[in-house]
């Protein structure tokens, strides 16, 4: 089982960055996707995260109309396009797959694996 995020870097605020996940060794299309975050110093954070069957998602009100969460379950991809970037979205971000995806606040029941994370920085 292999989940892993890329896409991160260094970009100024007001830029935009788009974050995959690619998932292997399992059924991807059984699994609902999150995306978390965490700071240095900080406690791990849930950004947002999709359901498997009907693609609703739900997002952190720190986030919400600025990233966009989405999966290709032919290719088993998530994304997260983050639009908008502030200094405080700097964080390693990490992908995870559970059983359910519920809301408002985002977050992933029934953890099956989480995936090494991708740095982001958001300089100002």
């Amino acid at each position: 089982v292999q989940l892993q995020a890329s896409g991160g870097g260094l970009v100024q605020a007001g830029g935009s960055l788009r974050l995959s996940c690619a998932a292997s060794g399992f059924t991807f299309d059984d699994y609902a996707v999150g995306w978390s975050r965490q700071a240095p110093g900080k406690e791990r954070e849930a950004v947002s995260c999709i359901r498997r069957s009907d693609g609703n998602a739900f997002y952190v009100d720190s986030v919400k109309g600025r990233f966009t969460v989405s999966r290709d379950n032919a290719k088993n991809m998530a994304y997260l396009q983050m639009n908008s970037l502030r200094p405080e979205d700097t964080a390693v971000y990490f992908c995870v797959v559970g059983n359910r995806c519920s809301g408002p606040t985002p977050i992933i029941q029934g953890v099956y694996h989480w995936g090494k994370g991708t740095q982001v920085t958001v300089s100002s």
